[in-house]
């Protein structure tokens, strides 16, 4: 099966939401689902450990009971770019301390989400990208779109360089991040036009998160085809 990594515009604009609400619309369908988020920044201290939100999420809907440090071998307390953290911590992110975390999590299930971190190319290290990590394992992805201004700008240079790298993207989601946004819809036609993928969900603005809520609003065509 399909593997997935999960994209966005920029940082903020919905992917471990998406990431959720996807995994929670494949165990629906009775497959055996795992996350991952390999690189997260902005996390919190608890118990002598860092604990980054949006990891724990991600392993707290995994199908199977997994460690915090199997979903998310690299975390760091400040919230800036990953390589500018992991330089202030004198850490050095490790791809493939990354891919066999993903590999034993892959062989637990039928199929695995990886949620990036920040943009598409967003460094973390000085010479590498996820976008090195995506390519070698072969990942499909998703691109989560935050319905606001500048989005288009930003959605069509991202989709442009994904092709460019050779990366098949197979879907984008557009995500409505506040009520006041007014060309929502205008956005999501024009994207429709230039994005060259199915567009295979239309996130709703809802303060509260619920998972399998927000399951039910991607396309199940694509679900069914996974």
């Amino acid at each position: 099966m399909t593997n997935f990594f999960i994209t966005g515009t920029d940082t903020g604009v919905g992917k471990t939401w998406f990431t959720v609400a996807f995994m929670a619309a494949l165990k629906e369908r009775g497959l055996n689902v795992m996350g991952m988020k390999p690189i997260a920044t902005g996390a919190e201290k608890i118990k002598d450990r860092l604990i980054n939100e949006d990891a724990k999420l991600i392993m707290q809907n995994c199908s199977q009971k997994v460690s915090y440090n199997l979903i998310n071998p690299f975390v760091f307390e400040l919230p800036i770019a990953p390589h500018v953290a992991a330089k202030h911590e004198g850490v050095v992110i490790e791809l493939d301390q990354i891919t066999k975390n993903y590999h034993l999590l892959k062989s637990m299930c039928n199929v695995l989400v990886v949620e990036g971190v920040g943009g598409w190319r967003v460094p973390v290290t000085n010479e590498h990208s996820l976008t090195d990590l995506v390519s070698k394992l072969n990942l499909s992805v998703i691109l989560v779109v935050g319905m606001r201004l500048g989005c288009i700008n930003h959605a069509i240079l991202t989709a442009e360089a994904i092709n460019a790298d050779g990366i098949n993207l197979c879907g984008w989601v557009s995500n409505h991040l506040d009520r006041v946004y007014s060309n929502s819809e205008e956005t999501i036609e024009t994207l429709k036009k230039r994005l060259h993928c199915p567009h295979i969900a239309d996130l709703r603005y809802n303060s509260n998160f619920d998972p399998n809520k927000i399951a039910k609003e991607i396309a199940p065509a694509f679900i069914l085809g996974i």
